[in-house]
């Protein structure tokens, strides 16, 4: 059984910063990892994704500000986020793909941008 534990979330203003962390455990080789995230009243949208070769895919909602990685010896994914926008404010959350039919959650980090 593979669990993601994220972190990083909070509150920052306009063009700040933040990084999100996604740590898995349970030692089983994850093939894709990335976030989601969900904003009230809108529609869940697909931030980042990264495979366990570091092939990337960004949203274009954030292209050019947000950045995925992966530490494959800490099965760790991070999420960093520059020049954030009021619109940015969402609860992420993190997956892991083990297989087509198995995905691991992470239990969501509130991001908040706000003056």
């Amino acid at each position: 059984q593979v669990q993601l534990v994220e972190s990083g979330g909070g509150l920052v203003q306009p063009g700040g910063s933040l990084r999100l962390s996604c740590a898995a455990s349970g030692s089983k080789f994850i093939r894709d990892m990335g976030w989601y995230r969900q904003t009230p009243g809108k529609q869940r949208e697909l931030v980042a994704t990264v495979t366990s070769n570091n092939s990337t895919s960004i949203a274009d909602s954030v292209k050019g500000r947000f950045t995925i990685s992966r530490d494959n010896a800490k099965n760790t994914v991070y999420l960093q986020m520059n020049s954030l926008k009021p619109d940015d404010t969402a609860v992420y959350y993190c997956y892991a793909s083990i297989t087509f039919f198995n995905t691991a959650w992470g239990q969501g980090t509130q991001v908040t941008v706000s003056s």
